[in-house]
């Protein structure tokens, strides 16, 4: 069976250097907000060409703490992607906010200026553009709207680490761009994680305020905080895969361009839709999904012969009994409901072979032959 992702093979393959960072915190004797956490935010601030980073807890916790830190309040409304993760729409309702759904232009490039420009009220304080899949969205145009209806842009680049625009790292266009270091993600811990990105010294100030009680000083508590802090050992542990995140993303882009030449025939004859970036970006390959009609059939026979894939994500966000008050019935996000419908991912970690990528592909090409 060729796994999804092998989460085991990533760490076997930096198994030396873990072991001597893990070691390295233990015998520090501190665990929390120490010298590794801040060379991490550092580090991973210059890898991504901006000035500050604040770890926390996990990747929701970074939207949630950058929309507070922003001033987004109880009863403001916030655009959002109608395809996305849940946490997008869940870090929204955290600060008391309302999650107003845009439909993507393409189910890899996210919203756009235009739809978003649409969706603004007088109520609209923010917008949150998702780089779904490390695709990066349209957040320059975004932010051209942004700036004339006076709204923060709060990233959310949870899949994105390492991914470009025009050449440089994403980021350039929101006023925070945030992360999450999930296992499974290009850049992930060995548990959980996240961290907020920003060129605003205020704005980060106050995030690391918000992620350790309210408290930018012991004993001193300004705001309402909570407990969400990266732990030393996680902080090590992503100072390991930084230095190794850029050949990862090269190894999926690789597996990226093997996939598009292998199953181009399965787009030129209408039985599948492939991934594809814009002429000005280039994705971190975080995912690589197709849409394909009777997924779950075609996962089914995949797996049957070898091959493991995953979905992401087969229920939309505003079909989930968590956002069953906002009132959206099945067939009120089309598009959404669509890519939930037909969406199917195939095996592209950084460890997966070229000899094992070129059996997914052909073992796809079979499947659609069948």
């Amino acid at each position: 069976m060729i796994p999804f992702l092998d989460l085991g093979a990533a760490t076997a393959e930096l198994r030396t250097e873990i072991d001597a960072a893990i070691s390295r915190v233990v015998a520090s004797g501190r665990y929390l907000l120490g010298e590794e956490t801040e060379a991490f935010e550092s580090e991973f601030a210059a890898f991504a060409g901006q000035a500050h980073g604040v770890s926390v807890g996990s990747g929701y916790d970074a939207i949630e703490f950058a929309l507070r830190a922003a001033g987004v309040a109880p009863g403001d409304e916030v655009i959002v992607p109608s395809h996305t993760f849940v946490a997008t729409w869940l870090a929204v309702r955290a600060v008391g906010a309302v999650p107003v759904p845009v439909e993507p232009v393409t189910p890899w490039l996210g919203i756009a200026a235009a739809e978003v420009a649409s969706a603004v009220t007088p109520r609209t304080t923010a917008v949150v553009p998702v780089h779904m899949h490390g695709h990066v969205a349209d957040v320059r145009g975004i932010r051209e709207v942004a700036d004339r209806h006076g709204l923060v842009v709060i990233e959310d680049a949870a899949q994105a680490h390492g991914a470009t625009a025009d050449g440089q790292p994403i980021g350039r266009w929101a006023h925070a761009t945030t992360y999450s270091f999930y296992p499974a993600k290009n850049l992930g811990a060995l548990g959980d994680g996240g961290a907020v990105l920003t060129d605003d010294a205020a704005l980060a100030h106050r995030i690391r305020s918000l992620r350790n009680y309210g408290s930018p000083e012991k004993y001193r508590h300004d705001v309402f905080g909570r407990n969400s802090r990266l732990d030393e050992l996680q902080a090590a542990v992503l100072r390991v895969k930084l230095t190794r995140l850029a050949d990862w993303n090269g190894r999926r882009q690789g597996i990226a361009a093997l996939y598009a030449r292998r199953l181009a025939e399965l787009q030129d004859r209408g039985w599948a839709r492939l991934p594809a970036d814009n002429a000005r970006t280039e994705s971190s390959w975080h995912l690589y999904s197709i849409l394909v009609d009777g997924r779950d059939t075609v996962a089914a026979d995949l797996r049957r012969r070898g091959v493991q894939t995953g979905i992401h994500y087969p229920v939309p966000v505003h079909l989930t009994p968590a956002f069953a008050d906002l009132g959206m019935a099945r067939g009120s996000l089309p598009v959404a409901e669509r890519i939930a419908d037909t969406t199917l991912s195939l095996p592209i970690g950084p460890q997966l072979s070229v000899a094992d990528a070129e059996r997914v592909a052909r073992t796809l090409v079979e499947v659609s032959e069948s």
